[in-house]
């Protein structure tokens, strides 16, 4: 139960702007194995990454508080990562459809079942590196 509230409170925390410090960016590549790449996910966890993958689930927006778009992606590696990509601070991916390719850059929070990609937008108070989505050949953020 403690790991569950931990995981809860390092969410909001990222969703809410606690973390003052610039994380430098790190790729997010097809090189790693599956042991490599859970080591990398855990060691990554709270940095901001880059990397693209295809889109295999669309998900209800999250409009509880700051409103959320929120999707699958599968990675090379087949990993999975949720994106929850801010709609109050960035534009909505309007033609996102299953199968669509979507690079990214943003902030990474390592969990079990691959991991919530956030900070996908600019920083409104300059304190961070600012993240983006990518569909298309539009950049959001």
């Amino acid at each position: 139960m403690k790991k569950n509230w931990l995981a809860l409170l390092v969410i909001l925390g990222v969703m809410f702007g606690s973390q003052a410090a610039v994380s430098r960016s790190h790729e997010w590549g097809a090189t790693h194995t599956n042991t490599q790449f859970s080591h990398y996910n855990k060691t990554h966890h709270k940095q901001q990454i880059t990397g693209s993958g295809q889109v295999i689930k669309l998900l209800a927006d999250d409009n509880k508080g700051s409103r959320h778009q929120r999707f699958i992606l599968r990675l090379a590696q087949g990993q999975t990562l949720l994106v929850a990509h801010n709609i109050d601070l960035a534009p909505y991916l309007t033609e996102l459809r299953l199968g669509d390719t979507v690079a990214f850059c943003g902030e990474y929070i390592w969990n079990k079942k691959g991991g919530v990609l956030h900070w996908t937008h600019h920083d409104p108070q300059a304190r961070r590196a600012g993240g983006w989505l990518k569909h298309q050949g539009r950049i959001y953020h």
